[in-house]
């Protein structure tokens, strides 16, 4: 990692499953390539083994819950720090920008995430996407696109075809080796500020 990195801290908020292996095994990655990476779980028990477990989860917990969980995570951490998550996560991300301006980008995985409101100008912003994906239908994506973009965010959007919607988790029948592997590319390079 380069001195002068503003990428250098990332938090790395997990899915609906709750904190899995595979978002362990992304944080060990990024951190072999130099970065210091956060993954706070969100829910406080063990993860979920089903989607429909990690929904049913999410609603014993609630929405509240998990965002204030997330904001403590956060709240010792440089200002600077990027905000990533992987589905449910990146929408966790994005909800956060708002309360932390000085971030140093917005990576999204599996899912949209932020407001256009909360948006500096030169934000950087990196979204992964099943193409298509169950959950953010293509008009979806696209008008949430045009309003970052018109909001100031420097966004690259990559659609991944005929993949699962939590194509870089190993351990779901989404699974894609060679779109998870296109993925940490671009990744690594986003975060390294190429």
């Amino acid at each position: 990692m380069r001195h002068d990195d503003r990428m250098g801290h990332v938090v790395l908020f997990h899915s609906v499953y709750g904190l899995r292996p595979a978002v362990l095994a992304a944080a060990e990655r990024l951190r072999a390539a130099g970065h210091q990476v956060s993954t706070p779980d969100l829910y406080g028990v063990p993860a979920a083994e089903t989607v429909e477990e990690g929904f049913a989860l999410l609603e014993k917990i609630g929405q509240d819950v998990v965002l204030g969980r997330a904001a403590e995570a956060v709240a010792h951490l440089p200002p600077e720090t990027l905000l990533a998550g992987f589905s449910m996560g990146a929408g966790v991300a994005g909800a956060l920008l708002a309360e932390r301006p000085a971030t140093a980008g917005l990576l999204l995985l599996h899912g949209t995430g932020g407001s256009p409101a909360a948006v500096r100008p030169g934000l950087p912003l990196q979204l992964h996407l099943a193409d298509p994906d169950p959950y953010d239908p293509p008009e979806e994506v696209d008008e949430w696109r045009t309003a970052m973009t018109a909001a100031g965010a420097r966004l690259d959007v990559f659609r991944y075809p005929g993949v699962g919607h939590l194509y870089t988790d190993p351990d779901v029948p989404d699974h894609d080796v060679a779109a998870a592997e296109a993925t940490w590319i671009r990744v690594l390079a986003f975060l390294d500020g190429r």
